[in-house]
This record gives structure tokens, C-alpha cells and sequence, in this order.
């Protein structure tokens, strides 16, 4: 299998396939391809139809979107546990909360984009963001209650489920956003997953900085030290 992403540092859509592709020890082969280069729409349109990432090659099947490319992975190795195991509510309700990620959280998402270099000052809550933090803690904290048990994730084992959340995690960590305590278990519950600490890791080595990513908030401490830099 070949996995073709964007940059670490900032593309949450690339992490999700990714840490499960991890997380379930699947052999693969990466590429990455930085945004905003000259040749970044060409190199990628060499591998996806729509000219965007992440996709996913898996010998005929070319396979993109990462809730595309995750359900492609359990449908090809069904033996993971990709999905939880426990039951078919269980199956059905990580499916749900999965896409409502992929559809939802939008002004968190807008106001506050990954950016796993960086610690800012929290920005101004309005009510929109607010409404979304409400959201997502209730989400992940009736999950928990009703699916969790062991393990301290939101089934219990890791599951494509905190895979599409971890790059939430990520933001409010990022951005200091107010939570309560469950929730800032479950986010260090992430942040220390070996495969996002692996994904952290090499994003904090990669050489490029993205300006659209870094502008508008006040940076507290900066943890991007790649021996090169290079801004764009």
C-alpha cells in the first residue's frame, strides 16, 4: 500500500489514514507532498484524480478521502480492529460520530487549524465555537460512557474513531481552549498514542512553515526545530 499526504505539521485530513494505518501495524509505503509548492499540484494529480490528498494506493484501487480510505482499509483487512469489535451498535456509532467530524465542527476547524509546531494564546470564544466545544465534549464524553469501558479511548481500544478526532485533540491543546477534566484525559490519552507521538515527531522535523497557518494568534511557545527552514 502506498499512503500519499501533505505536510504533517498541518494537514489533519492526511493524519487520520495514517494513524491507523499505524495504529494497526499495516505495512506501508509514504509519500509526502508539502502544499503550496510550485510543483505540489502536479506532483500530487501524478496520484489522485481530484488533486488532493490524502489518497490511498492499494495495487488497482486508488482510494481517496480519509473516511473513504479508512473504510477501504477495514473492508480489506478485516481481521483489524479498526472499527471496535465489541458490537454492531458500537460499529454503527463510531461510523456516525466519524462522519459527523468529517461534516461537522466547522468553526473550530476554521478558527483554530492544526498546527502541531506551535502553542498559541486561546482566541476569542463566540458563540459558534462555543457551541462546538459543547458538542464535542458531550460526544466524546456519552461515547465513553456508553462504549469505552477499558483502555481510556473513546471505545475503549483505539479506533478509527480516535483517529478522526486526534487532530481536534490536537487543536484544543494547540489553542488552549477551556475543557473540562474527562476531556483533557481523553485528549492526553492521544497526545501520547505512540503513533501520533511518531506523527508529531517527524511533522516538528519537516522543513516548511506555512504562513496562512501561523498568522492571527499570539504564539506562547514555539516547538517547530527542523535543521532547515523554509517559509512559504
Amino acid at each position: 500500500m502506498h499512503l500519499v499526504i501533505a505536510n504533517k505539521l498541518y494537514s489533519s485530513w492526511s493524519m487520520r489514514p495514517w494513524l491507523v494505518m499505524k495504529a494497526n501495524a499495516i505495512p506501508f509505503e509514504e509519500t509526502v507532498i508539502p502544499i503550496r509548492q510550485a510543483d505540489t499540484k502536479a506532483r500530487i494529480k501524478a496520484y489522485s484524480p481530484t488533486g488532493l490528498v490524502p489518497v490511498l494506493i492499494d495495487g488497482d484501487a486508488v482510494v481517496w478521502e480519509s473516511v473513504a480510505i479508512i473504510s477501504h482499509l477495514a473492508d480489506r483487512l478485516s481481521e483489524k480492529p479498526i472499527w471496535p469489535a465489541a458490537s454492531m451498535a458500537a460499529r454503527a456509532h463510531a461510523k456516525s460520530i466519524s462522519l459527523e467530524m468529517h461534516a461537522g465542527f466547522r468553526t473550530l476547524r476554521q478558527s483554530c487549524p492544526m498546527n502541531l509546531g506551535k502553542l498559541f494564546e486561546p482566541p476569542q470564544i463566540n458563540d459558534d465555537l462555543r457551541a462546538d466545544l459543547t458538542r464535542l465534549e458531550f460526544l466524546w464524553r456519552d461515547t465513553q460512557q456508553r462504549f469505552g469501558g477499558e483502555g481510556g479511548y473513546l471505545f475503549g481500544a483505539f479506533s478509527a474513531a480516535d483517529a478522526m478526532y486526534a487532530p481536534v485533540v490536537t487543536r484544543l491543546d494547540t489553542y488552549q481552549l477551556p475543557v473540562a477534566e474527562d476531556t483533557r484525559t481523553y485528549m492526553d490519552k492521544i497526545l501520547n498514542n505512540n503513533a501520533f507521538t511518531e506523527w508529531k515527531q517527524q511533522a516538528l522535523a519537516e522543513p516548511w512553515s506555512i504562513a496562512d497557518y501561523e498568522a492571527g494568534h499570539t504564539v506562547v511557545e514555539d516547538y517547530w526545530t527542523p535543521t532547515y527552514k523554509a517559509s512559504i
